[in-house]
């Protein structure tokens, strides 16, 4: 393969210039994602009604987060393989890696979509939702669950391009897509009168738009990379590093996901205001963790080039400015967020009751996301470089199955909003450490590249 172009090439030139121009795209992409996931909620708040909202927002949320969470985050395994690849310049290769990961996500995906589809009303029994809102939200994940095959697509093919270096091509096709939902949100609840039903087929109708889009750009991409018939299939050394990598980190969402569940859980227990109220505030404050992945997954691509090119000085770079670059991010939102709550919250919902709950767990959440910093940025680097295992390891203990201890002991105890809260402070800190004595001791460095057999 020739020399990959320099727009795409995140192994020459300047590590903070490259890493800042390869993020831009992607935090813009996942800002606008939670701004028309804002928008649905604006919609849904102030003309479905509170019930409605919590039906979206509540457990059928956390349902799409454990069991599509799951499989959208194996696309990191592909993305390291890929920029590895790409990193050392080989097309052939490069070509059939591309075809494998799309091909197996396209498959899980389609029986992911009808298990879903099939199990809706027993998950949400099994979280507790409350009476009110469980016909809402059975609607709300069947429709969703529809539209999780391009989900699948649309994930893997962004995943794959940004491994080649390009940002831009997913956050256009992302914008693309919000738009399509904002206006389809409009036209089928307040137009139609659809409600819950109009928000989730916006939703699936989006989804299919920029799964659409990716392909075609795959398909006629760069001569270096292309999506070809003949390479989808299920077979390959690289299809198994895929889910060598891949599989970690699904488990790894799952793991958020489940001891995210378990805490909604407990939130159910405090009545359905705080559960709208919970809903609302990761409308609000995703805005951090969308731009803080976006992040990680910008220092995961660049990790992945270089460590597939071998330029170790350009890893160690990227990890002492990425690890900069996310902690001036998360001051700035941080303050932006603390200033500007109260009146966010009131566009979003008329419900004074909900506003002044939801600024509550914002109060108690928003100060200490620099905690979340070091678990990002380290993890990242440590997923690009080919080490999965460890920091899942790590984090999976750290995390979740601290908060899931926190719930059965101090929220079982005291069973206030504020000791509920808290548990995520903690165990971001407590694993943030361990992370860091884990890279320092430098075993993911001697690892074998994934290029090289």
């Amino acid at each position: 393969m020739k020399k990959n172009n320099e727009r795409n090439d995140l192994t020459t030139g300047s590590v903070w210039k490259k890493l800042l121009l390869y993020f831009l795209p992607i935090a813009a992409g996942t800002i606008i994602q939670q701004l028309y996931n804002a928008v649905d909620g604006l919609i849904v708040g102030r003309f479905v009604g509170t019930d409605a909202l919590a039906a979206v927002g509540g457990s059928s949320a956390q349902i799409i987060n454990v069991l599509v969470g799951f499989f959208v985050a194996m696309t990191a395994g592909a993305s390291v393989v890929i920029g590895q690849i790409f990193g050392a310049g080989r097309r052939e290769e490069l070509n059939q890696a591309v075809g494998n990961a799309v091909a197996a996500l396209t498959l899980l995906g389609v029986l992911l979509g009808v298990f879903g589809f099939a199990a809706a009303p027993w998950l949400l029994r099994v979280l507790q939702t409350p009476a009110e809102t469980i016909a809402g939200a059975t609607l709300y994940l069947r429709i969703y669950f529809l539209g999780v095959p391009f989900v699948m697509i649309l994930n893997m093919e962004s995943s794959i391009l940004r491994a080649l270096g390009d940002s831009f091509h997913p956050f256009l096709f992302m914008m693309a897509g919000c738009l399509l939902n904002i206006l389809l949100d409009l036209v089928f609840v307040l137009l139609c009168g659809w409600g819950i039903a109009g928000v989730a087929a916006a939703t699936v109708a989006a989804q299919v738009l920029n799964a659409a889009l990716l392909t075609v750009r795959l398909a006629r991409g760069e001569k270096t990379c292309r999506l070809q018939i003949r390479n989808l299939r299920l077979k390959g050394v690289y299809l198994i590093n895929m889910m060598r990598l891949g599989v970690p980190s699904g488990l790894q969402s799952s793991m958020y996901s489940v001891s995210n569940t378990i805490i909604q859980v407990a939130v159910n227990s405090l009545g359905t205001v705080v559960v709208a109220s919970w809903a609302m505030s990761g409308k609000t404050d995703g805005l951090y963790w969308a731009v803080i992945s976006a992040m990680g997954a910008a220092i995961t691509g660049f990790i992945a080039q270089n460590r597939g090119a071998g330029r170790m000085d350009r890893v160690r770079q990227c990890v002492r400015q990425g690890m900069m670059m996310a902690f001036g991010v998360t001051i700035g939102i941080s303050a932006l967020l603390m200033i500007f709550g109260i009146p966010m919250l009131r566009i979003l919902t008329p419900d004074e009751a909900v506003v002044k709950t939801t600024y509550e767990i914002m109060t108690y959440f928003v100060p200490f996301y620099f905690t979340w910093v070091p678990v990002e940025v380290l993890s990242a680097v440590l997923r690009g470089a080919g080490d999965a295992v460890y920091p899942v390891v790590i984090i999976g203990i750290g995390i979740c199955l601290f908060r899931v201890i926190w719930i059965v002991t101090v929220f079982a105890h005291f069973g206030t909003l504020f000791s509920l809260c808290l548990s995520y402070a903690v165990s971001l800190v407590i694993t943030g450490i361990a992370l860091a004595v884990y890279y320092r001791k430098g075993k993911w460095m001697t690892r074998r590249r994934i290029v090289d057999g």
